[in-house]
């Protein structure tokens, strides 16, 4: 007889000593919530369901739903923000809770998406969060209306108070929050929303919901932290070559080591071990005898991979992403034609907390706890494997320590505690994976070689520009179906570059060629942070420093040239130009760079100043960079956003790369896939421009693209030698 599963979704869920004041039950009607910041302020006691959104409970506290996951880009307290000024409510009494997918499901997806990814959390969810705000102050109001016997249009809701004008009467959000709920949700499509320009909440500097000093103290439980009674812990190893199998183990040398429980197999590609601590399981697998049948990828090495991608330049059949006018023609008879060839190298996601998942499986139920950024893609994972209905199983999200892309789409580790679960019927699982694990069985930012190619007529005029890309596809390996529906063509391949959109290239150039040579590997490709407009950014903006340098024109304005019917591209390039003082003499020793691009619905332009010494030792003295998101829902937010992306794209530019040697991800930890340190990262000024309209851009990930491009132009200018190949520490420059 199998074991119940423990009621472990809320009171019961025990996380250690912090559990209570990790306010993991604040009193929903509904099961399976858990509270994730702010929960001291949190009474026990149920409250009433407003809407779908929002819960007010007696005491006022207004706990405000968030499907979206909060993994430090502060997305919790942005949309917390869009509920709150629409609700009219006190925001000192705001807490926020993360309803389950599962849940979700039970009410036909009331929350809609919970992918928080493309730095979509706020942009595309503004509209229905904020109309769910609205509908709750509207029902607050009509039940305060009702019981003054008067009409709502004479009332008033602001700071969780609601005001009979006429009379001076007054009832709190609480006081009322129970016949409310009891009234007819109001259809949200008729909600007028707030002019801009009344907003209280949205546009505020407000501190974080999530407790920084939590964090810093280690005090914030994150789902590596997990605590349940009688959890054993695991750890997993993967065939190291993608596309190999396991051949077979043998369990009898390690299964009488102190701790270790059982040995799995879980797949056709992997094995687990089972112990009481993980550490007692990471020395049980370190013993562990496996066979693997690595496969014919075995013999795939990077140069084979390179070799490749070499000939996709030369490819006479690329897919054409973005076009006008006659390139070819106007080559033909060019006079003058440069060409570059530029090189983006596979990276890994490395979050500081490798993947990691909890389970707990029986014949009627199976429940996973797990830092993902797709609560909906991990219910689907565990329905997947559990071998259950929908209707049986759960996901509760706990705070993740990074994910940066790879915990979204990519759901491989909560198979995996699935699988290993069902193989301890009622027992809680913990998988975690080492971090050579993680670093070795990654889902890869697509590895990529660009030649850039620009046209010029006799007098130096620009009369074209085309731009190969050849590698991976990230869609062909994770959305195949989009990729069909586009006649075998990756539209996400031609991210910053493309014709329009979200991602639209913001220069009109005369003639322009963009094609995509397909050239796929055997290493798994993936959304990572900022996917495809990183190396994108890189290519053009580099390479529009070298046409205006042929044309004999400044970098700035050449960029203006081009740029004149795009006044959003311009507006934050004359920012940071301005910014930087770039038509003013820099310091001695000193030289400036600068980029700009437009991705995720937003605007970004960075000028840095850096100093040179010995020919390869960078020291970057400042860096500008102007955002352009139609709206800033909460600037100091942004700031820190925009300053965090930069110590990611620099750390791309300067230290890491992940190569392949026997078919296998050579770089196993820190040692070889590095980061800038504190030392190294310069200071960042953040330029926010609102460009308003219906514009809602993202703010994760755009700037990243920037980094790189504005560093490598200042390089130049300040040596003369043009860096085309990612990580600069190939070419024994570093970062001081």
């Amino acid at each position: 007889m199998n074991a119940p599963v423990p009621n472990l979704s809320r009171r019961n869920f025990i996380v250690g000593s912090s559990a209570m004041s990790a306010g993991l039950a604040i009193g929903l009607d509904l099961p399976g919530f858990i509270s994730t910041a702010n929960a001291t302020t949190a009474s026990n006691a149920s409250g009433p369901e407003i809407g779908v959104w929002v819960v007010i409970q007696p005491n006022d506290t207004v706990v405000i739903r968030v499907v979206r996951s909060e993994m430090g880009q502060g997305t919790m307290t942005g949309l917390a923000q869009l509920v709150a000024e629409e609700l009219e409510c006190n925001w000192s009494k705001v807490t926020v809770d993360y309803p389950t997918p599962g849940e979700s499901l039970k009410r036909k997806g009331v929350w809609g998406s919970f992918s928080t990814g493309g730095s979509r959390g706020i942009r595309t969810s503004e509209d229905y969060v904020r109309k769910g705000g609205a509908v709750a102050r509207i029902m607050l109001v009509q039940a305060a209306a009702n019981q003054w016997g008067v009409s709502p249009s004479e009332c008033l809701a602001s700071n969780s108070i609601i005001t009979h004008q006429a009379s001076g009467r007054s009832v709190s959000f609480g006081k009322v929050a129970a016949e409310a709920a009891k009234l007819p949700v109001p259809d949200a499509k008729g909600i007028q929303l707030k002019d801009p320009k009344s907003w209280k909440v949205i546009g505020k500097p407000l501190d974080r919901l999530d407790s920084l000093a939590d964090k810093v103290t280690g005090k914030q439980i994150y789902a590596i932290d997990l605590k349940m009674p009688g959890m054993l812990n695991a750890t997993i190893k993967e065939c190291p070559v993608f596309g190999g199998k396991l051949k077979s183990f043998d369990a009898s040398k390690v299964t009488g080591m102190k701790g270790v429980k059982k040995v799995v197999q879980v797949g056709d590609t992997a094995v687990a071990v089972v112990a009481d601590t993980f550490w007692q399981a990471k020395m049980a697998m370190d013993q562990l005898p496996i066979v693997w049948d690595e496969g014919p990828n075995a013999s795939v090495q990077q140069a084979d991979i390179l070799k490749r991608l070499e000939e996709g330049l030369k490819a006479d059949q690329a897919f054409v992403g973005n076009a006008n006018g006659d390139f070819k023609t106007v080559a033909s008879t060019a006079a003058k034609t440069i060409e570059s060839q530029f090189f983006y190298p596979f990276l890994n996601h490395a979050p500081l907390e490798p993947m990691n998942a909890t389970a707990v499986w029986n014949q009627d139920s199976c429940r996973a706890w797990v830092p993902t950024q797709d609560g909906q893609a991990s219910l689907a994972a565990v329905i997947a494997a559990s071998g259950l209905t929908a209707d049986k199983c759960d996901v509760i999200k706990v705070n993740l320590g990074g994910g940066f892309g790879r915990r979204g789409a990519f759901q491989d580790f909560t198979t995996q505690v699935v699988n290993i679960a069902k193989q301890m019927p009622g027992t809680p699982i913990k998988l975690i994976w080492t971090r050579e694990e993680d670093m070795t069985q990654g889902r890869y930012h697509p590895i990529m070689m660009c030649k850039m190619t620009g046209s010029f007529d006799d007098k130096k005029n620009l009369t074209g520009v085309h731009m190969r890309l050849s590698g991976q596809s990230i869609l062909a390996s994770v959305r195949p179906a989009i990729v069909a529906q586009n006649k075998g063509m990756d539209p996400l391949v031609f991210q910053g570059v493309a014709k329009g959109g979200e991602h639209g290239i913001g220069y009109d150039f005369p003639n322009l060629m963009i094609d995509h040579a397909m050239r796929n590997t055997h290493v798994p490709p993936g959304f990572w942070r900022g996917v495809n407009v990183n190396q994108n950014a890189v290519f053009m903006e580099c390479f529009m420093d070298e046409l205006a340098e042929y044309a004999g024109v400044d970098p700035v304005e050449f960029r203006r040239k081009y740029s004149a019917k795009y006044p959003r591209t311009l507006a934050v390039l004359n920012a940071v130009a301005e910014r930087i003082g770039w038509t003013k003499p820099a310091p001695a020793g000193v030289f400036r760079g600068i980029a700009q691009q437009s991705s995720f619905g937003s605007w970004v332009a960075a000028a840095c100043e850096l100093s040179v010494t010995d020919g390869n030792k960078i020291k970057i003295h400042r860096i500008v960079a102007a955002t352009d998101p139609g709206y800033a829902v909460n600037p100091a937010q942004i700031q820190r956003q925009v300053s965090g992306s930069f110590v990611y794209g620099l750390s791309a530019l300067f230290e890491e790369e992940c190569t392949v040697k026997n078919g296998r991800i050579e770089q196993t930890n820190f040692d070889s896939f590095g980061s800038i340190r504190l030392k190294q990262m310069p200071p960042v000024e953040t330029i926010i421009i609102e460009g308003g309209g219906k514009d809602w851009g993202g703010i994760g990930e755009p700037t990243i693209s920037v980094a790189a491009p504005a560093v490598l132009n200042a390089f130049y200018r300040a040596t003369g030698k043009r860096v085309r190949t990612i990580p600069l520490k190939n070419s024994g420059i570093t970062l001081i």
